[in-house]
């Protein structure tokens, strides 16, 4: 699974996002010949294997996190638009306060002792990956003044080597916050940008328990998910 980067992609340096000052390479990259790395195949889950009861982030503890219920569904498809079967998706999120289970996230909001906010899951045999979670919030930011992160989900996802990964961040239609985030604007292109907001869709959306979101992701080709740090 290799992953596109072409237009959509983020440079490396955007100087309003203010942490790729920091960390944008300032001299031409230098390419390693392949054979110099060791390709572990993947994709790699520790030492616990992926259970079903990993994909739902609001029964991982003795009660229901607090917050809104969503369903977040899609297919990880590749350049000719085939899924991709068996890839491992992983997601991380902060809770329905917008705080993070996290050390160094000291944001004055309240944890949620219900709500650890991270998942796993294996594509079925058609791409398929499906988490039950509840919806984040926006939270504040030290990256200039003022400064808040709309709602995310952060997704990575493997291929057939630890060399292949993707890293991104989903977002939420309608967002208020999305126009004014620097990481998100960061993408070049409109349509790039758009590639990271999910839809909407009343055919996940559970009657009188959770709304659903789609969301899909194209590893290569004109329509690849952009990725996102």
């Amino acid at each position: 699974m290799s992953v596109s980067h072409g237009d959509s992609e983020p440079p490396y340096l955007h100087p309003d996002y203010r942490a790729t000052v920091r960390r944008a390479p300032r001299r031409e990259l230098v390419r390693l010949p392949a054979e110099w790395f060791h390709h572990l195949p993947g994709p790699a889950f520790g030492r616990v294997p992926v259970r079903s009861e990993d994909a739902d982030l609001t029964r991982q503890h003795e009660r229901e996190p607090l917050g809104e219920r969503i369903v977040v569904s899609g297919q990880v498809l590749d350049s000719d638009g085939r899924p991709v079967r068996h890839t491992l998706v992983e997601v991380w999120q902060a809770n329905a306060a917008g705080r993070y289970v996290d050390p160094v996230d000291d944001h004055a909001a309240p944890l949620d002792p219900n709500f650890t906010g991270a998942g796993r899951c294996l594509t079925d045999a058609g791409g398929r990956y499906r988490f039950v979670t509840v919806k984040p919030g926006a939270y504040p930011w030290r990256n200039h003044e003022n400064a808040w992160r709309p709602a995310h989900i952060h997704f990575s996802l493997f291929g057939p080597s630890l060399a292949s990964r993707l890293v991104t961040q989903m977002y939420f239609p309608g967002d208020p916050l999305i126009p004014l985030d620097p990481i998100l604007q960061s993408i070049p292109d409109e349509h790039g940008r758009d590639l990271l907001v999910a839809a909407l869709d009343l055919t996940i959306t559970e009657p009188q328990w959770a709304l659903g979101y789609r969301w899909d992701i194209t590893l290569r080709g004109r329509n690849s998910t952009p990725r996102e740090g």
